[in-house]
């Protein structure tokens, strides 16, 4: 079950992450309601890619790495959700909450 919400966690963050620096449609939109700048997307999506590859080295037996990244993520995301809020865009503000929520799940399955 551990592993599996990590996996969970890397596979959404890598497909988020490369969805920001693809400037995916979507992405372009919700960065705008929330007023990030388009050219905040590489550096996002690098957080997130970033995240990701530290979650799969914790699973791989580099734990400190894989715990640095859970950490990362979850005050990557904080921040995210203070930028919904911020902007009065609750309704899109699930999403930051659900990988919130994946990011600490994950840490603790460290």
């Amino acid at each position: 079950m551990n592993t599996a919400v990590i996996l969970v966690t890397i596979a959404l963050n890598a497909g988020i992450g490369f969805a920001d620096l693809a400037r995916a449609r979507f992405v372009l939109a919700t960065s705008a309601a929330v007023d990030v700048p388009p050219g905040w997307l590489p550096v996002l999506g690098t957080l997130k890619l970033a995240g990701a590859a530290g979650l799969l080295l914790g699973l791989l037996g580099v734990r400190p790495i894989g715990v640095a990244a859970a950490i990362g993520l979850v005050l990557f995301f904080v921040g995210a959700i203070a930028a919904h809020v911020r902007a009065r865009k609750f309704a899109s503000g699930a999403a930051p909450l659900a990988y919130l929520g994946l990011a600490v799940a994950s840490l603790f399955a460290l």
